[in-house]
């Protein structure tokens, strides 16, 4: 059978390098793939989702949502609904991935600008450094609660920095064996790195069924353990009339449905890295669509039933444990059992060891490649991903719900939602999804714009973006919004709606500029889009 036109010019142009090979804008790793290198199918991007999805946020994602008063139906609900609107754009930015080969920091060309491109390449990876680092402190954390059964004076350690003569002080908020585990944890990371990306897919075949499995036992173990699942499967709705937080049901599904979204926002983004591995648009499509809302329902609620039957199995923990038994790492180290113990341990880190690299280090890895692609490889992006991922101090991103969904998750999401309005303005809606292959890495192309930089884009961007910050400034308390009980006597406020456009971060940024970019290339582009 005769290759599609697209790929026939892929292998041509790449077979050719159609004097590509002396551009400061071409090299290996940003190169489109071959026919020979198109190698997954539709169980293959399935397995991706599937492997990426079932990780231990997922699994926490819903227990968070009920702690802040929805009932496991509501929170189970949102997460699935969540990444069904997410899949949307992940389908659309994946298109261009599988048709032409390139990866995602290449296809921001078409609208940024071939040096514009570093933009949305750099938001995206400063992201993805954020969740490298919160991945491998959950993997460390668990090889320290592991390894705290046998030595337990670990856990009487102090607190690193924290000033002795201050109570309230806790200094770096770990002690010292968390932070070696953390760094232990962050050296099989860079060991992966090194050996590059063929290492992957192995890790994700090994990692889908294994967390699955344990996943799946710890159901089990819990629905058997405490005579059915208690307690949350119980729990009406904090949101119900009478109920603590009655008629403010809409506000909070925003807010959590907004931060089910920017949860995969970053793929949402950069699934071209992965979808110009793939066979065909039906591959990606279909592979997409079956693996990742039904993963992330699914263990969300596995999440949710164990979660609330722990607290009937433990019901006599003291209050400040028995909140963190959401925590799976902190479930397990109840066990009595050190087999078992060690056998879920080393589980959860190969686990989040797979989602780790594949989600969070070869998107950044290619996006600070693309700055300056003759002197940075892929190998070199993996390990400034790495670095990053120390400096931010992911434990405190991950320390209570609040900070985690309304601060994390919805804060980024304000920048990867404008990301996202432009690239499938440009991509779906202007270019009907074609593109010049090899204008893309040519300086005197269509995609040069302004020396290089398409200001259109970064107009729309900043206009997305911007609608957003003042609620995000009034959720880390530097502002004051009208009603927020928070706000000092006399303190200036700013009007309510900044708050009600943070809670729709990613639409509301998604939006503004998806409209801002068609209208101003519709009206001051049109040169571009006809070249």
């Amino acid at each position: 059978m005769p290759a599609p036109p697209s790929q026939t010019m892929i292998d041509g142009l790449v077979e050719a390098n159609v004097d590509l090979s002396s551009s400061p804008y071409y090299s290996h790793d940003m190169a489109p793939t071959t026919r020979a290198e198109r190698r997954w199918g539709m169980k293959d991007i399935a397995v991706l989702w599937i492997s990426m999805s079932a990780c231990i946020p997922t699994y926490m994602l819903a227990s968070s949502l009920i702690d802040g008063g929805m009932d496991w139906r509501q929170a189970v609900l949102t997460v699935f609904l969540g990444n069904v609107i997410v899949l949307i754009p992940m389908v659309l930015n994946a298109h261009a991935g599988t048709k032409y080969g390139i990866p995602f920091p290449v296809y921001c060309r078409a609208s940024f600008g071939i040096l514009g491109a570093n933009v949305p390449a750099l938001l995206r990876a400063l992201v993805a450094c954020g969740w490298f680092g919160i991945q491998t402190w959950i993997g460390g954390e668990a090889i320290y609660t592991l390894l705290k059964e046998f030595f337990p004076a670990w856990g009487e350690l102090p607190l690193l920095f924290a000033d002795s003569n201050d109570p309230a002080s806790t200094g770096l908020g770990i002690n010292g064996a968390q932070l070696v585990c953390f760094l232990a944890f962050w050296l099989v990371n860079m060991f992966v790195i090194y050996k590059g990306i063929d290492s992957i897919r192995l890790l994700l075949n090994v990692k889908a069924p294994l967390l699955i499995v344990l996943g799946l036992a710890l159901l089990a173990w819990a629905y058997s353990t405490a005579g059915g699942f208690g307690e949350m499967l119980t729990r009406p709705s904090q949101f119900v009339e009478g109920g603590p937080k009655a008629g403010k049901f809409w506000s909070f599904f925003v807010l959590a449905l907004t931060g089910n979204v920017s949860f995969w926002a970053t793929l949402a983004l950069n699934i071209p890295d992965f979808s110009r591995y793939a066979r065909s648009q039906r591959d990606q499509m279909l592979g997409q669509a079956l693996g990742l809302p039904t993963t992330m329902g699914l263990y969300s609620f596995i999440g949710v039933a164990v979660t609330s039957a722990a607290m009937v199995i433990y019901k006599n923990l003291p209050a400040e444990q028995a909140k963190k038994l959401w925590d799976p790492v902190f479930l397990l180290s109840l066990f009595e059992n050190r087999a078992v113990l060690i056998v879920a341990m080393a589980s959860l880190a190969i686990a989040t060891l797979a989602t780790n690299i594949a989600a969070n280090v070869v998107s950044p890895a290619n996006d600070f490649a693309h700055m300056w692609p003759r002197m940075i490889s892929f190998r070199v992006g993996g390990f400034i991903t790495g670095l990053i991922g120390i400096l931010i101090q992911p434990w405190h991103l991950v320390a209570n719900g609040d900070v985690y969904i309304g601060k994390w998750l919805v804060g980024y999401s304000l920048l990867l939602g404008a990301v996202g309005g432009v690239l499938i303005a440009d991509y779906v809606a202007l270019r009907r999804m074609q593109l010049d292959l090899a204008g893309l890495y040519r300086k005197a192309g269509p995609y040069w714009y302004v020396s290089g930089i398409n200001p259109i884009a970064l107009a729309a961007l900043l206009v997305g973006m911007s609608l957003c910050i003042p609620g995000f400034l009034a959720t880390i308390g530097k502002i004051y919004l009208a009603g927020d009980l928070r706000a000092p006597e006399g303190a200036e406020t700013w009007p309510a709606i900044w708050g009600n456009l943070y809670n729709y971060a990613w639409f509301t940024s998604f939006g503004a500029a998806f409209v801002m970019y068609l209208g101003l290339m519709l009206t001051f582009g049109r040169k571009y889009l006809r070249r």
